[in-house]
């Protein structure tokens, strides 16, 4: 009698243990980035979203985790000073990806007293030594390309699959309807093919989509500024990175996509 009240109970105790480890070996997509990758606390606050709070749209969640670490107004520098990669190093684990794109922050001034979160210009090894007045510590500062390998070796290092993004562009069209490439994405592409990362060219994609639809549709996706976007168009851009996804070779992580 013993034995047959104790087998429903090994049986449950499998089954338990069997789901958890599913979901212990359920792989990560871990997302960084700047406000257009997750804008805010990622609610839509002042109807402002980024790509990455609708990446669940297109990925089967029950297969892959999402996790959004974006944040607004950081750029490939201040998320390791403030310590954000690090927080994600913590975890990552073999067979998790990050998808990383930075870029629009990275053009501001290396030590003013308003954010200091500059990098310098291209992928090389140069460096410059500063006081920082905001956190008020000395820093060295190195190149957009310095941080963005920093990600991408890292990541690997840990078995992960870093694929490096180019930024989404700005809604600023010329004369001709057309938008100006963004130079942090040749030097995205380039840091890519240097450390073996993916490459998925996110800033050629939607300057295409924009300029298909034209400048006055492109102008409802932007409520604020030239840089950031609402729902909708945080929507299409996070549609463009899964088309990107699909497109790249030899990368598992496309069948994750619904």
């Amino acid at each position: 009698m013993k034995i047959k009240f104790l087998l429903p109970i090994v049986a449950l105790v499998i089954i338990i243990a069997t789901s958890f480890q599913k979901i212990q070996n359920k792989p990560v997509l871990y997302i960084i980035g700047d406000s257009t990758v997750q804008n805010g606390s990622g609610t839509g606050a002042d109807s402002l979203w980024g790509w990455g709070s609708f990446m669940d749209l297109f990925l089967n969640t029950e297969k892959i985790e999402i996790q959004n670490h974006a944040k607004g107004g950081r750029s490939s520098r201040t998320f390791v000073t403030e310590g954000r990669w690090d927080s994600i190093m913590k975890t990552i684990k073999k067979g998790d990806y990050v998808l990383m794109q930075f870029g629009h922050n990275d053009g501001g001034e290396l030590a003013d007293t308003l954010r200091a979160r500059g990098t310098i210009k291209g992928i090389g090894e140069e460096s410059k030594d500063i006081y920082n007045p905001i956190r008020k510590v000395n820093e060295t500062v190195y190149t957009f390309g310095h941080y963005m390998r920093k990600y991408a070796n890292e990541a690997k290092s840990k078995g992960a699959i870093p694929i490096i993004v180019s930024p989404i562009p700005r809604n600023k069209f010329n004369e001709k309807g057309k938008i100006e490439k963004d130079q942090y994405g040749v030097w995205a592409k380039e840091v890519a093919q240097q450390t073996g990362a993916y490459f998925l060219d996110l800033n050629t994609r939607v300057i295409e989509k924009y300029e298909k639809i034209g400048a006055e549709k492109v102008k409802v996706y932007f409520p604020k500024d030239h840089t950031h976007t609402n729902k909708e168009g945080a929507i299409v851009n996070a549609e463009l990175v899964t088309k990107g996804i699909k497109q790249l070779k030899g990368c598992d992580l496309k069948k994750y996509i619904k």
